[in-house]
């Protein structure tokens, strides 16, 4: 098991975690290649927004990771290099998912330990990871890898936020 930087030897499996994202009841937070749009180039957009220089407007640099596991697509994992007001409240610095045919396996520990390890090297001493109240399975993977919770927000429109700050 490991984390890459998205590549595309991955290209079939990732298409197979999209086709089981949709029938999730909830917004998949995987994304998809743009009709037409060849996955090399899919793939380069996630080169693009880790350069403070092709960043899209609006976002913050924010490096991607796939974690792998016998040549599979488990799931994604993106630190934020750093944080608008929105992202402070709601989003956090580290961001994961989990494709579900891969979930309560120990993946989104095992990814987010491996996350941590990878911001360590960014130069971050802490980062914040949120999750939604009711998110019962984020919020153990966060306390297991030593999230501390700081609060509980609301979030107009949306479940309420836990937000939890990890030393790294």
């Amino acid at each position: 098991m490991k984390l890459v930087l998205p590549s595309t030897e991955y290209e079939s499996s990732y298409m197979d975690a999209l086709r089981e994202a949709e029938n999730e009841t909830q917004d998949t937070k995987l994304r998809k290649p743009a009709m037409g749009q060849s996955f090399a180039d899919f793939v380069r957009i996630f080169f693009n927004e880790m350069n403070p220089e092709t960043v899209p407007p609006g976002y913050v640099p924010t490096t991607m990771f796939w974690l792998i596991d016998n040549n599979t697509f488990i799931g994604r994992l993106q630190i934020r290099h750093s944080l608008t007001e929105s992202l402070f409240n709601y989003g956090g610095h580290i961001g994961y998912y989990i494709r579900s045919s891969m979930r309560n396996k120990g993946y989104g520990s095992a990814m987010l330990k491996l996350g941590l390890s990878e911001a360590k090297k960014m130069g971050f001493t802490e980062v914040l990871v949120t999750c939604d109240e009711d998110n019962l399975g984020s919020q153990k993977i966060i306390e297991k890898n030593g999230g501390e919770l700081e609060n509980t927000i609301d979030n107009p429109g949306h479940p309420r936020k836990h937000r939890y700050w990890i030393t790294v």
